[in-house]
């Protein structure tokens, strides 16, 4: 027997890239990839130093924080090699940073305008994908052939929903070529001013939505005394110039044909006599450069801005060099990243323009006793995210490389070709409610913590940021963005995720599609006064 006393074995270490994810080389945190326990050991290779060893402080869930240095109490702290806020207290490496010790603080942006505007490359005219798409009169292209009833205000709801929803699938068999007739309800249209901020936001969507290259065909249906009249709406958007006698769309007013029956009644005869019209209408081989995508967010969670965003971003891209449109909004969700988005702007006005909407919205904040990084949800930060600074700047790469060549308020009509920014909330359904009244004819969503979002007309490809949500909402989520932590190259996935918005802009049926989600979800923006 020896009586030799036996050393310990050393502690083992755990490489940093086997557990967590380092964005760039002037980041101070790192993100979990798993949880991480409490006395982990982690080596750590930073740029410029020599490798070191981490211990982890305290349990850090995965998709969370991690500083790989000490962090003074004041300093900056960096992710996606920006400012995302303000050491709140002094910070520990292998420590977790969240809102417990990272706060907003100022970030005294100096902005630049029009710096890296690079120009687009563009795919040769020869190698230009094709899409089946509806061709409409004014040269527009849908990806989808729905007739809309349009209720003017909230109290002609009721009977724009049971016209619509009488055209049951069974009733539309005998019109392949027809999507569904969809009921475009809100809770709007009266108890405002003539031409004040509401009524001119709810007209210019409704008549976007009238318009959208994906419907066929609508019937507006008003109450009759309402603030939002009906002939109004025709008259300011010129809405009657968009028909011809065979076709042009009946208004229907509740209190002129004797009551919500009646008027049931009138919109279904109307509906049937424009079937027929609105189902001669067939897909033809269309270039993507008439796609227009809204890309849009919700229920993010700290790897959005790693996977989903990012591959959708390069998505973006391809659309734009194939002639294409794409459009980002919630402006609350680009604050504290505005200024990557301005050195992207085609000219100095277009980035001065996106700067108004910002301060506006600062201004409103202030008006309204909120603070814009009262964004960010309860979702949102148990995934991870701590601020609205950290989500910017991951919400903005949905909008790729290319450069920013138009900048637009709610709703209002996309002209330009290539990459625009147009004003909204973060809120879903408000934000994709202007989007495509704005002319958007599909909307890309990128989501983390898991969302049932869908909408019409418009198409929803929702894809998902990681695995373990992707798994558990199988039937909700299209695109797998989490295996780009299993190691999928991500331009295998923005190619897959590009075919499949070809696939879909044909008439494959997305995921919420097939579940017949988005018609609840048309919900335009209301600024206020209520008289």
């Amino acid at each position: 027997m020896s009586l030799c006393s036996t050393a310990s074995a050393p502690e083992a270490t755990i490489p940093l890239d086997s557990v967590a994810v380092h964005l760039h080389d002037r980041d101070d945190v790192a993100i979990a990839k798993a949880d991480l326990k409490e006395g982990m050991l982690l080596e750590v290779s930073l740029p410029g130093g020599a490798p070191a060893q981490i211990r982890i402080v305290q349990p850090i869930p995965s998709g969370h924080k991690v500083a790989l240095r000490p962090i003074g109490k004041g300093e900056p702290v960096h992710r996606y090699g920006q400012t995302i806020g303000f050491a709140s207290c002094d910070i520990a490496a292998g420590e977790h940073v969240h809102t417990h010790n990272l706060a907003m603080g100022d970030l005294q942006q100096e902005y630049a305008f029009s710096t890296e505007a690079q120009p687009v490359t563009w795919v040769d005219p020869r190698e230009r994908r094709t899409f089946m798409g509806y061709r409409r009169a004014d040269g527009r292209v849908g990806t989808r052939n729905y007739i809309a009833i349009i209720s003017s205000v909230n109290c002609s709801a009721h009977a724009t929903r049971e016209i619509a929803h009488h055209f049951t699938k069974d009733r539309l068999s005998a019109y392949p070529n027809v999507d569904g007739v969809i009921a475009l309800t809100h809770h709007g249209g009266c108890s405002g001013r003539i031409d004040g901020p509401d009524y001119v936001l709810l007209q210019r969507t409704l008549a976007g939505m009238a318009r959208h290259p994906n419907v066929g065909a609508y019937l507006l249906v008003g109450l009759g005394c309402e603030v939002n009249q009906v002939s109004a709406l025709v008259r300011n958007y010129e809405l009657d110039a968009d028909c011809d006698n065979a076709s042009c769309p009946t208004s229907l007013l509740i209190q002129e044909l004797g009551g919500v029956q009646k008027t049931i009644q009138a919109g279904i005869a109307t509906v049937n006599r424009l079937l027929p019209a609105v189902n001669a209408i067939q897909r033809t081989p269309e270039h993507v450069s008439e796609l227009t995508l809204a890309l849009h967010c919700g229920g993010s969670d700290s790897w959005s801005g790693i996977t989903a965003n990012p591959t959708v971003g390069l998505v973006s891209d391809k659309v734009v060099r194939q002639g294409g449109s794409v459009v980002l909004a919630e402006t609350p969700e680009i604050y504290g990243a505005e200024g990557l988005l301005t050195c992207r702007a085609a000219s100095p006005e277009i980035g001065q323009k996106l700067l108004e909407l910002v301060r506006w919205w600062e201004s409103r904040a202030e008006m309204l006793g909120i603070e814009i990084d009262n964004n960010p949800t309860p979702g949102n930060k148990k995934g991870g995210l701590t601020n609205i600074y950290e989500k910017s700047l991951g919400a903005i790469t949905k909008a790729g490389s290319t450069p920013l060549t138009g900048v637009y308020e709610y709703a209002e009509p996309v002209t330009t070709r290539g990459f625009a920014f147009m004003n909204s909330t973060g809120n879903d359904w408000i934000g994709v409610t202007g989007q495509v009244a704005s002319g958007c004819n599909l909307v890309v969503f990128t989501t983390g913590r898991g969302s049932a979002f869908g909408f019409k007309p418009a198409p929803t490809i929702k894809v998902c940021s990681n695995s373990r949500t992707y798994n558990r909402m199988l039937d909700d989520m299209d695109v797998n963005a989490g295996r780009i932590l299993e190691g999928v190259p991500k331009d295998l996935l923005a190619d897959e995720l590009f075919e499949l918005v070809v696939a879909v802009a044909s008439g494959q049926p997305s995921k919420s599609e097939a579940q017949g989600i988005g018609e609840a979800e048309f919900c335009p923006w209301s600024l206020g006064a209520i008289l």
